[in-house]
């Protein structure tokens, strides 16, 4: 299931120096993007229940990105 707009990702792709964007390249991406999302929340939401808290914060979303790097 799609989350993210494709026209979301059409200009990622474009900031990042692309010209032209097929539609198969932004659902490639965002289907990457959605899925590493995930990881990251799954693992976010491991560390904020382990501080004992119910609400995930920009510290677990970028400690739980580090460990999985």
């Amino acid at each position: 299931m799609k989350e993210l707009p494709v026209a979301s990702v059409d200009r990622i792709i474009r900031n990042a120096g692309a010209d032209r964007v097929s539609e198969d390249a932004k659902e490639a991406l965002a289907t990457i993007l959605e899925d590493y999302g995930t990881k990251v929340s799954v693992e976010a939401i491991k560390l904020c229940r382990h501080a004992g808290r119910k609400t995930v914060k920009e510290e677990d979303i970028k400690l739980a990105s580090q460990r999985l790097h």
